[in-house]
């Protein structure tokens, strides 16, 4: 799981919280950018992992005794990836926030 976004995020919120240095608004909306981004990235990353899926689930029934194993594995990235997503959307709610109040500022 790639966490350098949301730890990125996470300390900017922290920061906000901590005092009154505000962070700069150029690096909030860096950072809601990258946010979303990877958000994009994990959803492109889901549908191609689910159309794999129900490639590798199709040769089972025709016998490929080897897709087992890639379903295994293909349905650990695919919970990592959701995972991620569902953390990385709970997050951006804060920072898109701070970022509106920083731009009201």
């Amino acid at each position: 799981m790639s966490t350098s976004v949301i730890a990125e995020i996470e300390a900017l919120i922290s920061d906000a919280a901590a005092g009154p240095e505000a962070p700069y608004l150029e690096t909030v909306e860096r950072t809601l950018t990258d946010g979303y981004a990877r958000a994009l990235a994990l959803e492109a990353e889901q549908l191609r992992l689910e159309r794999r899926l129900g490639e590798v689930a199709a040769g089972i029934a025709e016998g490929d005794r080897d897709a087992v194993e890639e379903i295994s594995s293909i349905s650990t990235r695919l919970r990592d990836a959701t995972r991620e997503l569902r953390e990385l959307r709970r997050i951006l709610v804060p920072l898109r926030t701070l970022a509106a109040e920083l731009r009201t500022a």
